[in-house]
């Protein structure tokens, strides 16, 4: 199973793209969750910084309801490569 819970605030507008999918246009959302460590030690930031993918609907709402310095949660899963 592969599923990431977190909840942070976003560090800048959400960056929104279209593209040409196979049924016309898909918005296609990028931005970056700031969320805050548990656990601080000196001399290491207080927050990791996640960046986020989201398409079509989940997308959309992201471009007309999310501004950057908002508190929201997010479920995914996590992919790296």
């Amino acid at each position: 199973m592969n599923k990431w819970i977190g909840i942070g605030r976003l560090v800048r507008d959400p960056e929104i793209r279209y593209s040409q999918g196979q049924n016309g246009q898909m918005a296609i959302a990028r931005y970056t969750l700031a969320v805050d460590r548990r656990f601080k030690k000196e001399g290491e930031p207080d927050a990791d910084f996640i960046n986020c993918v989201c398409f079509l609907k989940t997308a959309e709402f992201v471009e007309k309801y999310l501004k950057k310095g908002m508190k929201i949660a997010v479920v995914g899963e996590v992919r790296t490569g």
